[in-house]
């Protein structure tokens, strides 16, 4: 059997997928883990190559029959450049600097290998597999560690001049408050876990994570509701200003978003409404991303062309 591979490489844990699609769905037929920390980028980049060789022995083919893998997609954190294959100093893995990660998957199987930014990767598996089937235009938002877009326009991938298409989280919402992006009152800074976590040290002196805070926000707590509600109003600038722009059919989110969707979604509507085109907001669905907490190993797997 051939597999198709997803690699999805993360500052403190990478997965490995296989997988396959039938009828506009995706299976995940395996998946593995292990953690990055401690690794140099070789490391990594072998102790993937023999996960890839035992899976396709145990899909009962030699380790040497490169036909046992079909393709590799690979997810990763940015900067990147996509066409080149190669990763280039993302923030949260440290010494990976012009790594050749596609040439080094090509010369080990002889297969067809991709790599794109996280965000990119994880719009396109929403826009083939979750929120996004039937539209053409998406944009799919990370909420995460930080604040990223994918954008899809006319049913393909942009990704830009050099791949820096959907840096959002770059975009400055106010002279001063939390630092994300290397920018403070940046979009990230206001509408990522850990800039919500900074948030609240900042305006309330809470040592907490951004779980924490939603938790107290769930059960009442003026301070952390107050808090919350400044990241949503920030949110909803920054969805505004993609609505505007873009004229999506979907917008999707992932991470803090997907978990507290109704927490937000009475926040953000209103001032979408006041603030956004009214043709264009009326045009756009503004969800959870379908995909749900693996909707990395989709991504990596939707890389590889599953």
């Amino acid at each position: 059997m051939k597999l198709k591979i997803g690699l999805d490489i993360g500052g403190t844990k990478c997965a490995i997928s296989t997988g396959e699609c039938e009828d506009g769905a995706i299976k995940i037929l395996s998946r593995e883990e292990f953690p990055t920390a401690g690794l140099s980028w070789l490391q990594v980049l072998d102790e993937f190559a023999r996960r890839i060789e035992k899976l396709a022995d145990n899909g009962h083919a030699t380790c040497d029959d490169r036909h046992a893998v079909a393709a590799i997609g690979i997810s990763c954190g940015g900067p990147l450049d996509s066409k080149r294959g190669v990763i280039m100093s993302p923030p949260n893995l440290p010494g990976w600097d012009d790594v050749p990660v596609v040439d080094f998957f090509k010369e080990r199987f002889g297969v067809p290998v991709s790599v794109q930014n996280d965000a990119n990767a994880c719009a396109l598996a929403e826009y083939l597999y979750g929120s996004g089937r039937g539209v053409n235009n998406l944009v799919f938002m990370t909420f995460g560690t930080g604040l990223g877009a994918g954008i899809i326009i006319d049913g393909k991938l942009y990704s830009g001049a050099n791949d820096n298409a959907g840096e959002i989280g770059h975009i400055r919402l106010a002279p001063t408050g939390p630092v994300g992006y290397n920018k403070a009152g940046s979009a990230e800074g206001f509408c990522s876990g850990a800039g919500i976590a900074r948030l609240a040290k900042i305006r309330k002196g809470l040592d907490i994570t951004a779980k924490e805070l939603f938790a107290r926000v769930r059960a009442g707590d003026p301070d952390c509701t107050e808090v919350f509600r400044e990241s949503a109003e920030r949110l909803a600038t920054i969805l505004a200003f993609t609505i505007d722009i873009l004229n999506p059919d979907v917008i999707a989110l992932g991470g803090v978003f997907m978990r507290n969707a109704d927490l937000f979604m009475p926040i953000v509507d209103p001032i979408l409404e006041r603030e956004a085109l009214p043709l264009a907001r009326k045009a756009c669905w503004i969800v959870p991303a379908e995909l749900g907490e693996n909707i990395g190993d989709y991504a990596a797997l939707a890389v590889a062309g599953c």
